[in-house]
């Protein structure tokens, strides 16, 4: 007899993705591919206690045509499960108000709801319950299930597959029945298919925090937890075709879907004025206070058209919200800029939220908002970093907490995170994973190869270390967690957690939805942009110096504009600390670009892109640019488009621009062409546009072969290519921090340090690169720091020294290092024990300072003091107090034999100011090597500008950067330091894969190869590298003994201090040389900064 045909309208209803962390194994895309493979018409996305995959799942089933079904798996506090399924779109809010509430009360990642509160919101939901026995707790579940839901409660049959299978659904059954609830057939799915399952094993493990030896019955008990066919299913369930059937009464009862979520944004205005009509009564305020001597006709042409649009979209209360929260930044003197695509905008740079003016530029409105797009408008908008918790926690108390939440981010496992997670489940040993990590890039997303693991001389033939490398390949890019963004904001007229749960973040005071912003654009929900930009703190601490210091008063807007010294110092590529242009990209670009007005920096900030550079557009530009190329325009309006970038296409809206200039596009439609490109390169979406721009040139009198080449020039920069309003925001930004550096690099340095960590470069070099523009640096100490850094005076009237502030000494609480300069102010400090007594620091943070050599300012070095300080401890002696309050003095409370202790190398003090404060006013470290280095025939760092192009020289230095862009084909570019100046490497990938390890873990690197100069920069195209690892151990003995005494507390606890309190005739005169050398000496730590 041949078998019934599988029911068509089979759903699989309890499936968990890669969303439920660390429990899924499967990406929604996957789970909803597979399905259609198999047939399956319908999945039910049922993540525990979430709701964070359910985007992800919807754009899945628009895809691939599977249903999705809107699900989540509720775990009580009282160890019930249930799945729940909303009915429609009043029960789905319902569903993210129960969640938000669980959540509020669990916190981060927790979600803890009870029975009472699932009564409570049950309302529209058909619920599922879960249970693998008949026992008393099922049929008292099953109870208070029927109570509660009524005709919407079944009752989940699930195979086990474990012995007396059969019996077991029997008998759930059978209670079902009694308490007259349905029973439903599904699975219980965490991975697509079979192969799936060791991935989800290793998850768990992850989870558990146990390795795969010690797992036991906390990995899932049977390999059957994976999609399968409908005739497979319902051969599974061939006793119960009743529940098997059920499925389509669910489907037939769940009508949601996330189509019916509408978005609302908040109103923004008071009674008896629209939003629309209170916009364009700022617009036209605004628009008067830019221009107090009359409205420039094009400005108020251009302000007609986009107040227009913004009638026809509805997005009026969006610029309001933004011009609000803009209104109050400035409003607290927080420095903020709008950017991006919004610096198109008119309307924005009338109302204050950008600086850029569109009409001056010749931008289009339609690179920001599109009537045919019909996407919501992104203003992004930058604040001062460390201010931008005033702005987000005004947005709360503003809007509530119920209608405001920022975006989540979905932190995803990267290679490096991917091999250690995986080897620790894998009981792999500890070192063998940090090596393989550390032959990872990076954040990258490339596993580790056969070929990098052999580096290690491991063996590839060991099954475990084989499928943690196959395993970890698969785990990358599996989320593990949800955090926040940092400052994407979701605002609404109605509730938000109707819409989406709420969670609360990580962070105090902020709360996170479960979505990412790439879901919220999927909904078209709208976004505000709430960034922090470390410059702008930078540039705000450096004009309040400036003003308190030299009296000058400036801001962004009013500092002179046309500096020819700051021109000058940017041609030279002396940029390190300043904005967008201080990487190693674009230095190598400036003395090429020499730019000579604002323009020219705009085009800097843009050409060093991956568009331009894939675009071949970056070397015609140069070569016209250098007049080594002629500029033809065939036709006089392409003349209009590209005349001041010589021809040459570099931003998004001169790509629109051609477009509609020269081949007849709307602006829409130019638009369109640009977003093909971005999204759907090498596919029918961007031959469409290419079939109607060569059609539309040739018409207009172009040569095909121009219209080919044009085409071919925007394809190469759709996707990558920088906006012009984006870039000339920038370029404010960077000239600004441009003419600070210049005109006065005192107050940039001091800024610039107490806006750390920020930019390409860390402290040490920052410092250096103060130095060598005359700016004196003076050390951290106890009676002149504060905690942040500060500028006091020297001979010169018009140039302050920079102090060191405490913030730079690592480990040293704010609070400690506060109260020193508040308690200072009534005389300063004597000794330790009188900063220890007065400002009651604990001894940890006198360690620190000591560690730091704080204690100049009372003679007392850095040993010295550590030895002092192990004789204090957190508490002083009541006895010590009392006499000390009754005679006004501070007394120490043991006085100790004086000990002769062994000086410092100057090597090790430099050593030690590194690993205290993290750069040194001593010696450069490669100085105490350089007459080793000299012997080996290896070259300072300065020698490379007067070799010779296409000589061979070897240099070697400290690593500060590693850089390998994504457009640079493969190329690495590392930046090393020695005492004389930097050097600039290129390493081919053949070179770098050569030399993988070396160069991913070297903190001081030699290196041969061959010199090029292009244009006045220097770069050494690297062939060969040499470790010098061991040359940076050893400077720690070397120098020679200084003058100054000098001691550590660390020699005190191996055993001097028990000699000392025998006495004074015990104590020896000098402590042995051998002591010291029994400590093993640290060695110089530089914080090597990797970018990509």
């Amino acid at each position: 007899m041949s078998e019934r045909p599988a029911d068509p309208t089979y759903a699989e209803l309890q499936v968990t993705t890669h969303f439920s962390f660390l429990r899924g194994a499967s990406s929604p895309q996957e789970l909803f591919e597979q399905a259609k493979l198999l047939g399956i018409t319908a999945l039910g996305i049922t993540d525990r206690n979430s709701l964070a995959g359910i985007v992800r799942a919807y754009e899945a089933s628009r895809d691939t045509g599977v249903r999705l079904i809107v699900g989540c798996r509720l775990d009580l506090t009282d160890g019930t499960s249930l799945l729940v399924y909303p009915t429609d779109r009043a029960a789905y809010s319902r569903l993210c108000r129960l969640l938000s509430i669980g959540k509020s009360r669990g916190g981060k990642g927790q979600c803890h709801l009870a029975w009472d509160d699932v009564v409570a919101w049950n309302e529209g939901l058909l619920a599922v319950l879960l249970g693998d026995h008949a026992d008393d707790r099922l049929r008292a579940n099953l109870a208070r299930l029927t109570r509660t839901f009524g005709n919407r409660a079944y009752m989940a049959l699930i195979r086990r597959f474990v012995p007396n299978e059969h019996v077991r659904l029997y008998a759930i059954e059978q209670a079902a029945q009694a308490a007259r609830v349905p029973t439903i057939a599904m699975g219980d799915v965490l991975y697509h298919y079979p192969g799936r399952r060791r991935l989800q094993d290793v998850v768990s493990c992850i989870r558990e925090g146990c390795t795969i030896d010690e797992a036991g019955y906390r990995l899932e008990r049977h390999a059957d937890r994976y999609l399968k066919d409908p005739a497979e299913m319902e051969r599974l369930f061939g006793r119960h075709r009743q529940a098997f059937r059920r499925v389509q009464e669910i489907l037939g009862r769940c009508t949601f879907s996330l189509d019916e979520l509408r978005y609302q944004y908040p109103s923004e205005t008071d009674p008896g004025e629209t939003a629309q009509e209170k916009l364009e009564r700022l617009t036209w305020d605004g628009a008067r206070q830019r221009y107090p001597d009359g409205i420039p006709d094009a400005v108020a042409t251009t302000c007609r058209r986009e107040l227009r649009l913004i009638k026809e979209l509805g997005y009026a209360p969006y610029f309001l919200t933004v011009h609000a929260i803009v209104s109050f930044a400035r409003s607290r003197g927080i420095l903020c800029q709008g950017r991006g695509s919004a610096a198109n905008s008119a309307v924005c740079f009338v109302l204050g939220i950008t600086s850029i003016n569109p009409t001056e530029h010749d931008l289009l409105f339609e690179r920001f908002v599109s009537q045919e797009r019909r996407e919501p408008p992104d203003i992004d908008v930058d604040f001062e970093h460390e201010r931008r918790e005033e702005v987000i926690q005004w947005i709360y108390d503003t809007y509530g907490r119920h209608r405001a939440a920022l975006t989540a981010v979905v932190s995803c496992y990267r290679a490096k995170g991917a091999v250690r997670e995986v080897g620790k489940a894998l009981g792999v040993p500890e070192d063998v994973t940090a090596g393989l990590a550390g032959l990872v890039w990076g954040w990258g997303n490339d596993g580790v190869s056969d070929k990098e693991a052999r580096e290690l001389n491991l063996n590839l033939d060991d099954p475990r270390l084989r499928m943690t490398l196959e395993l970890a390949s698969e785990l990358i890019g599996a989320p593990r967690h949800l955090s926040q963004h940092p400052g994407g904001f979701v605002l609404t007229q109605d509730r938000l957690d109707d819409l989406v749960p709420i969670e609360p973040a990580a962070m105090e005071n902020r709360q996170v939805i479960e979505w990412d912003k790439n879901d919220i654009d999927t909904l078209k929900f709208m976004k505000v942009d709430v960034l922090g930009l470390g410059m702008l703190g930078c540039l705000r601490r450096a004009f309040d110096l400036l003003r308190e210091h030299k009296g000058e008063d400036y801001d962004i807007a009013t500092i002179p504009g046309k500096d020819e010294a700051t021109y000058a110092m940017i041609r030279r590529a002396d940029t390190v600390g300043t904005f967008q242009i201080e990487s190693r990209a674009q230095m190598a670009m400036l003395p090429r670009m020499k730019p000579k007005t604002f323009y020219d920096i705009v085009i800097q900030v843009a050409i060093v892109r991956p568009g331009p550079i894939q675009g071949d557009m970056v070397h015609p530009y140069l070569r016209r640019r250098e007049k080594r190329e002629e500029v033809e325009y065939p036709r006089p309006e392409l003349r209009r488009v590209l005349e001041k970038t010589l021809g040459v296409p570099l931003f998004q809206e001169q790509a629109m621009r051609v477009a509609i200039e020269c081949a007849g596009f709307t602006p829409s439609e130019a638009d369109q062409l640009r977003r093909a490109m971005a999204t759907f390169k090498f596919t029918a979406g961007v031959s469409k546009f290419r079939e109607k721009l060569i059609t539309g040139m040739t018409a207009r009198g172009y040569d095909a072969a121009f219209a080919e080449r044009t085409f071919r020039q925007l394809e190469g920069f759709g996707s990558y290519g920088f906006p012009e309003s984006h870039a000339a925001s920038f370029a404010k930004i960077a000239y600004a921090s441009s003419w600070m550096k210049c005109r006065h690099p005192d107050v940039f340095c001091c800024a610039i340090l107490n806006s750390q960590p920020m930019g390409f470069y860390a402290p040490a070099q920052l410092v250096r690169d103060a130095q060598a523009h005359g700016v004196e640096v003076r050390p951290v100490d106890i009676n002149h720091s504060r905690w942040d850094c500060i500028l006091e005076p020297t001979r010169n009237p018009k140039r302050f020294a920079v102090r060191l502030g405490f913030r730079m000494v690592h480990g040293l609480a704010n609070a400690d290092g506060a109260i020193v300069p508040i308690i200072r102010a009534e005389r300063p400090y004597a000794s330790i024990e009188d900063l220890w007594r007065r400002a009651g620091l604990p001894v940890k943070a006198l360690r620190h300072l000591a560690e730091a050599d704080a204690y100049g300012s009372i003679g007392i070095d850095r040993r010295e003091a550590l030895w002092t300080i192990e004789g204090l401890s957190d508490e002083v002696l009541p006895l010590f107090v009392a006499a000390d309050e009754r005679e006004r003095t501070i007394r120490p409370e043991l006085v100790e034999p004086e000990v002769d202790l062994v000086p410092m190398t100057e090597g090790r003090e430099v050593v030690e100011d590194y690993r205290s404060v993290g750069l040194t006013l001593r010696r450069h470290p490669v100085a105490f090597l350089r007459q080793e280095l000299t012997e080996r025939w290896i070259h300072s760092c300065g020698n490379l500008h007067r070799a010779r192009d296409g000589e061979r020289v070897t240099v070697a230095g400290l690593v500060l950067v590693r850089q390998k862009p994504g457009s640079a084909k493969g190329v690495t570019f590392m930046t090393i330091e020695d005492e004389t100046d930097v050097a600039n490497l290129v390493i081919w990938s053949a070179v770098f894969e050569r030399h993988r390890r070396l160069i991913l873990s070297s903190g001081m690197i030699g290196c041969r190869g061959r010199v090029q100069r292009e244009g006045g920069v220097t770069h050494l195209i690297a062939e060969h590298f040499i470790d010098l690892s061991d040359l940076l151990r050893s400077i720690g003995d070397r120098g020679g003994a200084l003058r100054m005494r000098h001691g550590r507390g660390d020699e005190a606890k191996a055993g001097m201090r028990q000699i000392l309190r025998s006495g004074p005739q015990g104590a020896p005169d000098r402590v042995s040389q051998e002591a010291v050398e029994d400590y093993q000496a640290p060695v110089i730590k530089v914080a090597t900064r990797d970018f990509r």
